[in-house]
């Protein structure tokens, strides 16, 4: 029973990086289901006073989560408001925005995005993550941006934006707040930094926002700054990363165009100015067997890129080894130094408040 339970855990592990492979791999040369842009099919709108309308909530019975509180919940001093990033992506669904009451959508949102990367902030507060009404992945390549997938990006920013909104009215109640998002997440949370906290009373309530997987401009905001210090706060940090050696492919996926030269990246193991961390100084992995694995990567910063060396000490890395754009692990290659930066980061903010 027990080598019967351990091969079941690893098969799953290798089935999720298939398929994590199989979405790294998907680009612009697909062929993709299509239609036109209706107002009339658009999904319903969801109801964020309705806890249903809500992947991860603190008063959710949500053993997926919870697990990973390592105090009480209502002893924690801050929030963390994540947004998922993109899994809708079959290229035989043809809808333009995902529907919250899909179930199947929703035990991805749950066994994917809240287990292995919402999860990482867990320890530092209470995890608030609104499903919403997300883009097909087709969206971001042309022709399919201009004929529906601009469109459909303002119906999932309005749902991000009519949660948080019910978030600060009704749940906040003056708390500090960490924004966090990935890939199509992260460009949501950066619309919502633009529009709730830049140059805003609001930042004052800002511990930070960690926006990896998706491209942050040197100049992208006016008053949040690129945090180049482990302790620092009410700023952002931002990273994409790829298998050492390797750069996108034009054409081939978003992260052509998720990054540029210029734009600050973030150190995710040291947090500071540093453009390398050895693997010693690596903190930890969280894999798909639910373990987490120190000292597996090391890294460079180069070209605008965080360059990451294939993990070590995990089964199945030998398919790692063949891809060359890592932004599915943007989060969980770090989970544990995101984990203990993020409760640096609240302990930081009270500590100033303090002062």
């Amino acid at each position: 029973m027990i080598n019967i339970t351990i091969s079941n855990i690893v098969m799953n592990a290798l089935r999720l990086i298939v398929l994590l492979l199989s979405l790294s791999l998907l680009g612009c040369k697909t062929k993709y289901a299509t239609k036109e842009f209706k107002v009339s099919e658009i999904p319903k709108v969801p109801d964020y006073s309705n806890l249903n309308s809500w992947a991860a909530h603190p008063n959710k019975a949500d053993s997926i989560i919870d697990v990973f509180y390592n105090t009480s919940k209502d002893k924690l001093k801050a929030d963390v408001f994540y947004i998922y990033p993109t899994l809708l992506t079959d290229n035989k669904n043809d809808s333009w925005n995902s529907d919250i009451n899909d179930v199947y959508q929703n035990n991805m949102v749950k066994n994917v995005a809240i287990k292995f990367q919402a999860s990482a902030w867990a320890n530092a507060g209470k995890i608030y993550s609104p499903l919403y009404r997300q883009v097909h992945y087709r969206s971001f390549y042309e022709p399919y941006t201009s004929s529906g997938g601009k469109k459909a990006g303002e119906i999932a920013y309005d749902d991000i934006r009519k949660a948080f909104i019910f978030y600060l009215q009704n749940l906040n109640d003056g708390r500090p707040i960490i924004i966090a998002g990935h890939s199509q997440g992260a460009y949501h949370c950066k619309l919502l930094l633009k529009e709730f906290f830049d140059g805003k009373e609001l930042q004052n309530q800002l511990v930070a926002a960690y926006l990896p997987g998706t491209r942050v401009d040197i100049n992208e905001f006016e008053t949040i700054h690129p945090m180049k210090d482990p302790n620092d706060i009410k700023g952002y940090l931002s990273w994409n990363t790829f298998r050492k050696n390797r750069k996108p492919k034009e054409g081939k996926h978003p992260a052509h165009f998720s990054w540029n030269k210029n734009q600050f990246v973030t150190n995710p193991i040291r947090w500071n100015i540093s453009r390398v961390a050895p693997i010693e100084e690596h903190k930890g992995l969280l894999f798909y067997d639910k373990n987490i694995y120190p000292k597996s990567v090391s890294i460079e910063i180069y070209d605008g890129l965080l360059w990451s060396s294939v993990p070590r000490g995990i089964k199945g890395n030998i398919i790692l080894k063949l891809i060359r754009n890592y932004h599915f692990g943007d989060i969980n290659i770090f989970w544990k130094d995101i984990s203990e930066n993020a409760k640096n980061r609240v302990n930081s903010f009270f500590n100033l408040e303090k002062n």
